[in-house]
């Protein structure tokens, strides 16, 4: 059996995937959650899980003492973008002050390596809405910047004291456990292609499209969707690539093609059988016409490979979840 590993946020919608994966290829994995918005049935595989907030540095410390952990996987965070901007503190605390804390732990118990849960919202609007790595990072949302300055935390700490991390930039992750074990379960989740099923299953009275005067071929926003399941892999190629040696870096995580907001529509509609209502709004303040990933270099360093690469399998596998969950 392998070193045990930390994974904070682990009954969260992407954490849970990872363990899941992770626990399914052997590792022994505890989780740290609040389970402010994570649920325990996400797990799968009785893991150990440590009820407790990240901010308490007791229990941290007693959960290092008591595992020895030498890997962390950091997914605990708030990811609402339009949220960030009314409630900016939330996030600097939550995000960007807990990670310092985790950090501080991490140092001091000796941990080697550190994968990080970021975000393409550090780029801001990419010039001609694609992004890759060496994108200039110009947030606009405390969101972003939140998830970028924990970035910059932890580049630096690895330098200060030989730690490794990847930090795993998230383009926009949908989708379910193709067996429908376990998904996005957040009530009030944001996601599109979440809405859209909830408006399909009658749980929402419409889906609303904000902005239909974009620069794009339909009008609307176009978006660099994963799946859920490619993208936990992801983070088990990043764990494999640094337990090979792999220097520390920053990864896009996304496929590198675009679906705009009516294509994902009328893909729920197909998937469904139904014609639920959709109705147009205005822009959202900050949304860009399109964030699409450049993503060779987590291909390349890693040898990650999609599988699920796909609208149709992302929308069929969210829908199977999504049923499921409403008891259909």
């Amino acid at each position: 059996m392998s070193d045990a590993i930390l994974v904070t946020g682990g009954c969260g919608y992407i954490g849970s995937h990872v363990v899941r994966q992770l626990s399914e290829s052997g590792r022994r994995v505890v989780v740290y959650d609040n389970l402010s918005t994570g649920f325990r049935e996400a797990l799968l595989h009785g893991e150990d899980v440590i009820v407790a907030e990240l901010s308490d540095q007791a229990a941290l410390d007693g959960a290092f003492h008591e595992y020895g952990f030498k890997t962390v996987l950091h997914f605990a965070a708030s990811i609402v973008a339009p949220e960030s901007v009314s409630l900016p503190l939330k996030y600097y605390g939550n995000n960007t002050r807990n990670t310092l804390g985790l950090l501080e732990a991490c140092v001091r118990h000796g941990v080697q390596r550190f994968i990080f849960s970021s975000t393409a919202a550090v780029y801001g609007f990419p010039d001609g809405g694609v992004a890759s790595e060496e994108s200039r990072l110009a947030p606009i949302n405390p969101y972003g910047t939140s998830k970028l300055m924990s970035e910059w935390m932890l580049r630096d700490t690895a330098f200060a004291y030989g730690m490794k991390y990847v930090a795993l930039r998230y383009f926009n992750v949908a989708g379910a456990d193709p067996l429908a074990r376990i998904g996005q379960r957040t009530p009030e989740a944001t996601h599109l292609i979440k809405v859209a099923c909830q408006a399909a299953l009658g749980m929402r009275e419409s889906t609303a499209i904000y902005g239909t005067d974009y620069p794009t071929p339909d009008g609307t926003g176009i978006r660099d969707y994963i799946h859920i399941e490619d993208l936990a892999s992801a983070h088990l190629s990043a764990l494999g690539y640094l337990e090979q040696g792999g220097e520390s870096t920053a990864m896009n995580v996304g496929y590198g093609q675009g679906s705009s907001v009516r294509e994902v529509l009328q893909v729920v509609r197909e998937i469904s059988g139904v014609d639920f209502r959709m109705v147009e709004a205005d822009r959202r303040p900050g949304d860009p016409a399109s964030l699409v990933a450049r993503a060779e270099k987590i291909r390349s360093l890693t040898g990650w490979s999609p599988r699920y690469d796909s609208l149709r399998q992302i929308v069929a596998d969210a829908w199977r979840w999504e049923s499921r969950l409403a008891g259909r």
